[in-house]
């Protein structure tokens, strides 16, 4: 990647996965922002606003999917790319239903994740 790195807000409430996605990403050339809180995704996006959002539909605070609406209604952040990600057996419906840009399956393969972040930034 040439010049500044591209930001990427990472949500999920599992500090493991948080970790890997981290050093995963930051391995891959992207500055990484991470929280475990869905409440604090407006507060970090106001300090930098990220080029893209992976976000966690189950979190343990607030629901992703109520995160997505929020963000897609507003006009300063409706053009920032989403991918949702859940295990939960209906989260592309909920994805696509909701408005994310995309979603990844947990446990996601690490390969695909890295293609569709592509796609955004």
């Amino acid at each position: 990647m040439e010049g500044k790195k591209k930001l990427i807000l990472v949500v999920d409430d599992e500090l493991a996965i948080l970790h890997s996605l981290r050093v995963l990403l930051e391995d891959a050339g992207y500055e990484i922002v991470t929280t475990s809180m869905g409440a604090e995704v407006e507060q970090l996006r106001r300090r930098k606003q990220p080029d893209l959002i992976l976000l966690d539909m189950l979190l343990t605070d607030i629901d992703g999917r109520e995160i997505i609406r929020e963000m897609k209604s507003r006009e300063e952040t409706r053009d920032i790319p989403i991918i949702l990600f859940s295990a939960h057996p209906s989260g592309e419906t909920e994805a696509v239903i909701h408005g994310a840009d995309d979603f990844l399956a947990k446990p996601f393969d690490i390969d695909e994740l890295l293609e569709k972040i592509s796609k955004y930034v």
